[in-house]
């Protein structure tokens, strides 16, 4: 197990933290029915024969609101008394959160309001009020539209639906682990993306209650891994800074409740780099056809980390498919760039008419695909017949790569980088 030894201060917190059991989760399942949709279980083919055994996405990336946070998100409005509806509900979130509480608001019938930074992406502040909810554009970083939806709730009354820190969330995304028990009965690992930890908590309570054989592993972000030396600890700690591309799993502190379910069930926590989340995006969407964002890639990241090491048949939750294009653009680029598919340079050649010509056809012989070129001629650090040369380049691989600067420098052209 993950979990270390908890100290006094710990045990006595988590003492006080209500208990949830799987049957909680079962109520929840019948409550999402008709609301939450039963996410398709689809094999891959690619990641089957890198692990050597059978691998299966769990989609919640084609969930409504295009992630798994309408469940507990719906629970836990659908829990709240009369007096409480009343008075509306408040959120804080950059994307997923925001997007769940304004579809579950809506369809109980209650306010919504939510406070989104000020860059948000444009797709997901416009799908959030399309969802119902009144949107308020408040800070730059998530901690500070955080305290501003406090501060609202404090004022006015509403209720905080906190985005992984509360047990109703935590059960309602608990029902994703039953329909995978349902759907792969034969699993023996399950990997899933960890950010505060309800995703992770709810799917461990339910499958490690029925199913104590299988292993669920948690994965973070290694720039936002705060559950490795808070396990460690035996309580939640705070990070000092966090930093993913990965939204998602963003979140530099556990969440009280999931922490201990985590701290109790948890089989493993795993950390990915930044060019493994780049490259599981780019996998799932040219091997799977899915497009999932960083986050929801992060269990696909820690199989092509290191695949012989999971015991099969593996499910690999998809938690999420909301992605700004422009974030995706950069993001593919990366992740091409990580897999040795595209090539940065720098050169320097002779300025004299025809030389970019047959530096492109020095490119053509490599069979480097040239997707842009930038020609300087004025820079004070050139020589007087010298020029300086920017390419991007389309390669097929990393020898690919070597391969083409080393026919650049064969020819004579001095690579810079």
């Amino acid at each position: 197990m993950a979990a270390a030894t908890h100290g006094d201060d710990a045990d006595h917190k988590s003492a006080a933290l209500p208990s949830i059991t799987v049957d909680d989760v079962r109520a929840a399942h019948k409550m999402l029915s008709g609301v939450a949709r039963t996410t398709a279980l689809e094999g891959s083919r690619h990641l089957t024969e890198l692990v050597g055994a059978p691998v299966h996405f769990k989609c919640e990336n084609l969930q409504r609101t295009g992630s798994f946070k309408v469940r507990g998100a719906y629970v836990r409005i659908a829990g709240l008394s009369a007096e409480q509806r009343a008075s509306g509900v408040v959120a804080a979130s950059a994307g997923n959160h925001a997007q769940g509480v304004a579809l579950a608001a809506s369809l109980l019938g209650v306010r919504s309001t939510v406070f989104m930074p000020v860059g948000a992406p444009l797709p997901k502040v416009a799908a959030t009020r399309e969802y119902g909810a009144e949107v308020r554009l408040h800070g730059q970083v998530v901690d500070e539209t955080l305290t501003a939806a406090q501060e609202y709730a404090a004022e006015t009354g509403a209720v905080f639906i906190h985005p992984f820190d509360h047990p109703d969330i935590v059960i309602g995304q608990g029902t994703v682990g039953l329909e995978i028990l349902e759907q792969c009965p034969e699993v023996r690992t399950i990997v899933v993306g960890m950010g505060g930890g309800g995703l992770a908590a709810g799917i461990a309570l339910a499958v490690k209650t029925l199913r104590p054989d299988v292993k669920v592993v948690g994965v973070q972000a290694v720039g936002a891994a705060a559950y490795p030396p808070s396990l460690s600890a035996g309580h939640p700690v705070a990070l000092d800074s966090v930093t993913t591309m990965a939204d998602g799993i963003k979140v530099g502190r556990p969440g009280d409740v999931p922490f201990k379910i985590i701290g109790d069930l948890l089989d493993e926590v795993r950390t990915v780099s930044e060019d493994a989340l780049a490259g599981a995006l780019l996998l799932c969407l040219e091997r799977a056809k899915l497009v999932v964002e960083p986050a929801g890639a992060s269990p696909v990241a820690a199989l092509m980390s290191d695949p012989g090491s999971f015991e099969g048949p593996v499910v690999a939750v998809l938690s999420g498919g909301n992605v700004d294009p422009l974030l995706m653009q950069h993001i593919l680029r990366h992740g091409m760039a990580a897999s040795g598919r595209f090539l940065s340079l720098r050169l320097r050649l002779t300025d004299r008419p025809g030389s970019l010509a047959m530096l492109l056809g020095a490119l053509s012989e490599a069979d480097a695909n040239v997707l842009d070129v930038s020609h300087a001629r004025t820079d004070p650090r050139l020589g007087l017949t010298e020029a300086e040369v920017e390419l991007r380049l389309e390669t097929k691989g990393p020898e690919h790569c070597s391969e083409v600067r080393e026919a650049l420098r064969g020819a004579g052209y001095t690579v810079l980088s």
